[in-house]
């Protein structure tokens, strides 16, 4: 399959794949003439791609869970333990967010809101 190809079935731009590609996301067999050639389980990959960055995953974190996650024996388990994995820290950091922001109320009603 074709960049052209797999960009139309993923629903990503040709720039999206090349940028992939260069963050050793996805890889391409390159032909002799030098166009990329996808296989077509790389339309998968690339909607997984799409769907955990919608889901708050960064490229980086992708990148460490993709290859497990692709060879896992029950890839299925291990995807929802990412995700739990992944609302863990977020529930974390949403209540260090609320702690923050009970100490900026509690200053904003200090003579002098810096003061320890």
């Amino acid at each position: 399959m074709r960049i052209g190809e797999l960009a139309q079935a993923s629903q990503v731009s040709r720039d999206t794949l090349r940028f992939y590609e260069q963050r050793g996301l996805i890889a391409a067999q390159r032909s002799a003439n030098g166009y990329r050639d996808y296989p077509a389980d790389m339309v998968q990959l690339v909607l997984y791609i799409k769907t955990a960055q919608r889901l708050g995953f960064s490229l980086a974190e992708i990148g460490n869970s993709v290859g497990a996650l692709w060879q896992a024996p029950d890839p299925d388990s291990a995807v929802t333990q990412l995700l739990q994995d992944k609302l863990n820290l977020i529930e974390t950091r949403i209540a260090e967010l609320d702690q923050l922001r009970q100490e900026l109320q509690q200053r904003l009603g200090q003579r002098c809101p810096l003061n320890p």
